[in-house]
């Protein structure tokens, strides 16, 4: 970002306070130290570097290097404890205040109302300025982008997200000492209700964390409904902690302590709906490891998927699909309605699907498939060695060329020992039919990676726990469903019956929508509900392990 994408955040610091310290030196102490290196290479206040550094050149050149935070010649007003306040809402999405020079400002405060020697006030003057400006400056972007650059260590990420456009909410704020510093600040934040509640889920995670402990739940033989058993005390406990088992008054003595009752099978089943688990009310290793799991690592899987939130676009639209990789799922949102739900297959961990936002302008009904050339020689090759009546046991032609250069070759006179993953100079076409890799229909928003949407022959997968099993395109359990609701919508031409008249006939038809439907394909390990509900998932590509210690390193995300 160029120093010109700061002009937001800018006016948000120009209108907190009215220029002021006039006569205090302060003025063109502030330019020189904005001027001239604090050290090798390196811009500093009180031994800490600023991150802003061309924001705060643009601010003070644009006050005439007058100071923000200071009135008259004293010690600093109101407005920069207001300012140390807000950097408290850093903790409360994730993120951390001492990120943003809280401890160094809380110790240059107290300093500066203790000190009386005027050049000694000056420097600890233009020090509080300079930090408390930064750090204000800093946790802005922070919260209005993201703290980490997702392209540094996501490579398959591909959602771009535009510059703030605040200067109009920000001149209606109150000017002066009454300004809402804090308000400000969460203006820039997601104004989505499931960010909300992963915030408040992280709170009850880090009660939890300062609570009395989390032991561990031993293993055992799997535990029933309407079976004793000693866990069953610790298991209600945990259950009651997160939420998914109403506390009761009483608790129960002796045996019927250990029973595992009906009340208790309904929060384990919500439970192992929550973690994507078989939803069975049998408490077994995988519902016991997801009981175990510490509320630290929930915390940083909840602060992942806050920073993931920051990244995206604060309108996602008012009617698109979004798939979530992580939690194998879609939905489909219209006038901030979630009209429709279904399991998809995604990506499998070699082959993953990225994360990028797509514009759906066709389907087509009884597809072929042109096999990229990565998988025909990956996957398809080897089976064809094995026997060439697989090609038309599957419908494949075997073509080479393109155009008017293409042939169709007969596999019989093709010698396939002679042929690698470096030497196949041949392509396959799967004909439309009950066999065909993309099923009755496929969903087409284009993009570089060729991704998109598609039924699948294959049913049983959707019935799996772990659904990353495809080769990064996005296989749909109930694609009729979509078919027949985006072209009731976005389709003039057809209906129900010519739609089934043309699956009917086999013949591959491509058809348009009349205005084409966004599609957010993103990655959440840990994300809300239409109840309100918090779920989490496995990290199937291992994303938020290199995203939380980015997170935890202390150089933040510098915009230039």
């Amino acid at each position: 970002m160029t120093s010109s994408g700061w002009a937001w955040a800018i006016s948000a610091l120009v209108i907190v306070t009215t220029p002021a310290f006039a006569g205090a030196g302060l003025n063109e102490a502030l330019r020189h130290r904005l001027e001239s290196p604090g050290g090798p290479g390196e811009f500093v206040a009180a031994g800490e570097a600023l991150y802003a550094v061309p924001a705060l050149q643009a601010l003070y050149l644009r006050r005439g290097w007058a100071p923000i935070w200071f009135e008259n010649d004293d010690s600093g007003d109101a407005a920069i404890d207001r300012a140390i306040d807000a950097l408290e809402l850093a903790r409360v999405h994730g993120l951390e205040p001492a990120d943003y020079h809280r401890e160094r400002l809380l110790e240059l405060r107290e300093r500066l109302a203790t000190t009386h020697a005027s050049e000694l006030r000056r420097r600890l003057g233009v020090d509080l300025e300079l930090l408390t400006s930064d750090a204000l400056l800093t946790l802005a972007l922070h919260l209005a982008h993201g703290r980490v650059d997702p392209e540094t260590i996501d490579p398959e990420w591909f959602i771009s997200r535009e510059p703030a456009t605040l200067l109009e909410l920000l001149t209606q704020a109150r000017r002066g000492h009454n300004t809402n510093i804090r308000g400000m600040l969460e203006s820039l934040l997601p104004d989505h209700s499931e960010y909300r509640a992963l915030v408040e889920r992280l709170a009850l995670h880090r009660h939890l964390a300062r609570d009395a402990g989390w032991p561990v739940i031993a293993n055992g033989p799997l535990l029933r409904p309407g079976e004793p058993d000693e866990r069953v005390t610790a298991i209600r406990q945990r259950l009651e902690r997160l939420g998914d088992l109403e506390q009761s008054g009483e608790r129960e003595t002796g045996a019927e302590a250990d029973l595992y009752d009906q009340a208790l099978e309904r929060a384990v089943i919500a439970f192992q709906r929550r973690h994507g688990l078989e939803a069975d009310g049998i408490v077994g290793p995988h519902t016991l490891a997801a009981l175990n799991i510490q509320p630290q690592a929930r915390i940083d899987q909840l602060r992942a998927n806050l920073e993931r939130w920051r990244w995206l676009p604060r309108d996602l639209g008012d009617e698109y699909i979004i798939v979530n990789i992580a939690g194998f799922g879609m939905r489909v949102v219209s006038a901030n309605e979630i009209v429709m739900e279904q399991r998809v297959v995604v990506g499998a961990p070699y082959r993953r699907t990225p994360v990028f936002t797509g514009r759906m302008t066709y389907l087509v009904l009884n597809p072929s498939w042109e096999v990229p050339h990565k998988l025909a020689v990956e996957d398809q090759l080897p089976r064809i060695r094995n026997g060439i009546e697989y090609l038309d046991e599957m419908g494949f032609a075997l073509l080479q060329g393109w155009g008017v250069d293409e042939r169709l070759i007969d596999p019989a006179t093709v010698d396939w020992t002679t042929l690698s993953s470096r030497n196949f100079p041949y392509r396959l076409r799967q004909a439309p039919g009950p066999k065909n890799a993309l099923g009755r229909v496929k969903f087409m928003f284009p993009n570089p990676h060729n991704v998109y949407l598609h039924d699948t022959p294959n049913r049983g997968l959707f019935s799996q726990e772990n659904r990353a099993l495809s080769s990064g395109c996005i296989r749909l359990e109930q694609p009729d469903r979509l078919t027949r609701w985006l072209l009731s919508e976005r389709s003039a031409i057809m209906d129900a019956e010519r739609i089934d008249s043309i699956i009917g006939g086999g013949r591959e038809t491509t058809v348009r929508l009349d205005r084409p439907l966004t599609v957010h394909l993103l990655y959440w390990t840990a994300w809300v509900d239409e109840t309100g509900t918090v779920h989490y998932r496995n990290d199937i590509y291992q994303r938020d392990r290199r995203l939380i210690e980015a997170l935890d390193t202390r150089a933040p995300r510098i915009l230039h």
